[in-house]
């Protein structure tokens, strides 16, 4: 008697693959889906800015308002008159000389604060990160640094290197070498010991170790503590400026504070926050090209 014929085992799979061939997106649902997506994320750009730009208008607007009916403007200024020292000071210059003269001292001495600060920061607490005797060795020196207040130091500074651009350097260091510092120490800590095994294992040596798997591990807490850094950076060469100097928008600040001039000493704060956020610029366009090996976060999906 004939056995009843059983269908082969492959057509479930053929016709679950039929159906899933059915299913998938043709070219041109492809690319409307990318699209619609890059249309969805303009659209939350641009509202993102808008509201930004009603608050910091409703902000201005308010504080004009209030500075021409009910504040004294002579000690809190208004919009209106720090635009116009702003103006007057990019057209005919200040007190002290050229605006950009001011400028480019002040960030030359934020910059190489910022950037022999990040070496020695990123330097040591790399070592001490990877050598717990060191670390216990050196901890309370660099605590008991660390809790000395920065504007004494800006003054030791002056009495130390005089007026020139060595004693903001010298600020600008301090303040950026324990920024980076204390990051590049707890990242080197945070090195995962398999990889480090892993490397000893194929035959890497404590400078390959260190070179080829620590520093890349360590990459993204130092880079995050160079956001800060550089703000820190302007403000040691803007603090070592205001306790005594010959240039530099610290000394405009002072000045104007000297000659109770509100207006100016808002000025001042301006340029130094435009300088801040185009250098936080750079810097987070630098960490994208440095960790585009990194898979995509939450966090790069949902910017702030």
């Amino acid at each position: 008697m004939p056995h009843d014929v059983k269908p082969p085992a492959t057509e479930p799979a053929a016709a679950a693959a039929a159906a899933a061939a059915a299913s998938a997106p043709t070219p041109e649902e492809e690319a409307r889906a990318v699209a619609q997506a890059k249309a969805a994320a303009l659209r939350r750009r641009v509202m993102i800015y808008g509201v930004r730009l009603v608050l910091v208008a409703l902000w201005l607007g308010s504080w004009e308002l209030a500075a021409r009916n009910w504040i004294d403007p002579f000690y809190y200024s208004r919009p209106s008159a720090i635009w116009d020292r702003l103006v007057d000071w990019f057209s005919n210059g200040t007190s002290q000389g050229s605006i950009w003269e001011q400028i480019s001292y002040t960030l030359r001495e934020a910059v190489l604060g910022f950037v022999l600060g990040s070496l020695g920061g990123v330097v040591l607490g790399v070592v001490l990160g990877r050598s717990r005797f060191l670390s216990d060795v050196c901890a309370p020196f660099i605590k008991a640094a660390n809790a000395i207040p920065r504007i004494i130091l800006a003054s030791l500074f002056v009495i130390w290197f005089g007026l020139g651009m060595q004693s903001k350097v010298a600020t600008a260091f301090v303040l950026v070498f324990f920024a980076v510092f204390f990051n590049a120490f707890q990242g080197a800590r945070e090195v995962d010991r398999n990889l480090v095994n892993n490397a000893r294992i194929l035959g890497a040596g404590r400078w390959a170790v260190l070179r080829t798997v620590v520093v890349p591990s360590a990459t993204s807490w130092i880079l995050a503590s160079l956001h800060s850094a550089f703000g820190f950076a302007i403000i040691g060469a803007v603090v070592g400026e205001y306790s005594g100097a010959d240039k530099g928008l610290g000394l405009l600040i002072n000045h104007a504070q000297g000659t109770f001039d509100a207006a100016g000493i808002y000025a001042g704060m301006i340029i130094i926050t435009v300088l801040a956020l185009l250098a936080e610029w750079l810097l987070t366009m630098v960490e994208g090209r440095l960790l585009r090996w990194r898979p995509p976060s939450a966090a790069d999906h949902n910017p702030v």
